[in-house]
């Protein structure tokens, strides 16, 4: 089994530093030799404590002068079983015919087997490594939670541009604010062993790549297939678990070496969606003209509970779920729809009937998925104390974007996002708004502290982000 090249220079990398200069001195021909035996026992693909394992048994093989020259048809192939790894070190250990190289070969397998196969051969790495219960996060949903998707194809919904990512370490790079989103910072929180989940379309989001998740989603989507056709080109919810089932689970599985079933529970489902549905799928599309909000809202709960049920039963068991914002006081409705007075309560409330049923959909989802565990992060509480209360977190623009929107009667791209290289507020740090709808990073900071760690049921529930990452 050939292994993945975009993580065949890391894997190097590694062996390099394990050797240091020592393994520079060798000629090509025994470099090429060693080098070729740690790549072959890499693909054996069991979980990541293994690899402890193989520097030990690389770096005796170098100690003693051992040529690295067994026949390789002795290397289990796929998640090999305890019988098959016992004896594929007995076979070593009889090829090379070293006494002390038997006895660290043979402390190296009663190692291996009490770490790793106590488990009863499957996956779940992280908790087997010692490492935290959370693997990572899968994600799904609009451009609060989109890092970068919309990037890679043709749509009208994207924030590769300054004054995006002004404030971002790499720069524009397709979040909606000018740093970090939700999903940077509560990766920070979890302490994940990478320092961004990587876009599902971007093509280097393969191999080893994504063994701490996956973010699927898309700027502009929404709950319902058709809330997204105002950007173009986006992908749905629908999409986004499709493309997670076919491409994102059996990478996962080739990568692991087990099922998805063993490794997903480890997991985060961070699912961050709603509000384009009712902004621009309701008001704007004028649906309010023969369904009332009550109705709708209901409706998109009731899809939207369908797609975590697909999740679950794919394997996923730890959900994240945000609220909606209250859209009413989005910088948009008073740009766009400026002598509209009942827009702001309208949306609010809509906001509000959506947080209300979300609320009621888990409780009746954790009765219906044995083993699932649900946190509910309530963004509209959270914006709102904020916009109620501005000056304790050290806000003071609370209605205004801090880029330059334009209007569509204006010129504007969209009346929504910032304009090309326009201008910006001097500090990003006093704006609760970005743009004309996404939130800066300081905000984003105070939502994904609040997600992580607080017990305020107002704010997250039933629990927090904390506590699921420990089932």
């Amino acid at each position: 089994m050939v292994i993945k090249e975009q993580y065949l220079t890391h894997t190097f990398s590694n062996f390099q530093l394990l050797f240091g200069g020592a393994y520079q001195k060798k000629s090509m021909q025994e470099q090429e030799s060693y080098y070729n035996m740690y790549i072959y026992i890499l693909n054996m693909k069991s979980c990541y404590n293994l690899h402890i394992h193989i520097y030990l048994y690389t770096y005796t093989l170098y100690l003693y002068h051992i040529p690295p020259l067994y026949p390789f048809q002795h290397i289990p192939q796929k998640h090999p079983t305890k019988e098959e790894y016992l004896n594929f070190f007995k076979k070593m250990a009889k090829y090379h015919k070293n006494f002390i190289f038997t006895i660290s070969l043979l402390l190296s397998y009663l190692s291996l087997s009490i770490s790793y196969y106590d488990h009863h051969n499957k996956c779940s790495f992280p908790k087997e490594c010692g490492k935290a219960k959370t693997s990572g996060m899968f994600v799904f949903g609009s451009s609060l939670v989109d890092n970068g998707n919309n990037n890679f194809f043709e749509n009208r919904a994207k924030a590769d541009y300054l004054p995006y990512g002004m404030d971002f370490p790499n720069g524009p790079s397709g979040r909606f604010t000018n740093g970090k989103n939700i999903i940077d910072l509560l990766g920070e929180h979890l302490k994940l062993p990478i320092d961004f989940i990587p876009s599902f379309k971007d093509p280097s989001t393969k191999g080893l790549k994504i063994v701490n998740g996956v973010n699927h989603a898309s700027a502009s989507s929404g709950i319902l297939d058709d809330t997204g056709i105002i950007a173009g080109n986006v992908t749905s919810l629908r999409q986004q678990i499709k493309d997670f089932e076919e491409e994102s689970l059996p990478e996962l599985e080739n990568v692991l070496g087990c099922t998805t079933n063993d490794s997903l529970p480890n997991y985060l489902f961070v699912v961050g969606v709603g509000g384009n549905d009712i902004v621009f799928n309701y008001f704007l599309r004028k649906t309010y003209l023969t369904m009332d909000p009550p109705t709708f809202t209901k409706n998109l709960t009731v899809v939207l509970a369908q797609y975590i049920q697909k999740l679950y039963n794919l394997g996923g068991r730890k959900f994240v779920l945000t609220g909606v914002f209250p859209l009413g006081n989005y910088p948009l409705v008073k740009l766009n729809m400026p002598n509209c007075d009942f827009c702001v309560t309208l949306l609010n409330q809509a906001a509000q009937l959506f947080n209300t049923n979300l609320a009621s959909m888990v409780a009746q989802l954790r009765t219906q998925m044995p083993g699932s565990h649900f946190v509910i992060i309530n963004t509209y509480n959270i914006l709102n104390q904020i916009l109620s209360d501005p000056a304790p977190e050290g806000f003071i623009n609370t209605t205004n974007s801090c880029c330059q929107v334009l209007s569509r009667l204006q010129g504007g791209i969209n009346g929504v996002v910032c304009e090309r290289g326009g201008e910006t507020c001097e500090d990003r740090n006093k704006y609760v708004y970005f743009d004309a709808l996404h939130p800066t990073e300081a905000v984003n900071v105070l939502i994904a502290n609040q997600a992580y760690a607080s017990h305020n049921k107002l704010m997250v529930f039933p629990i927090n982000v904390q506590q699921l990452s420990q089932f």
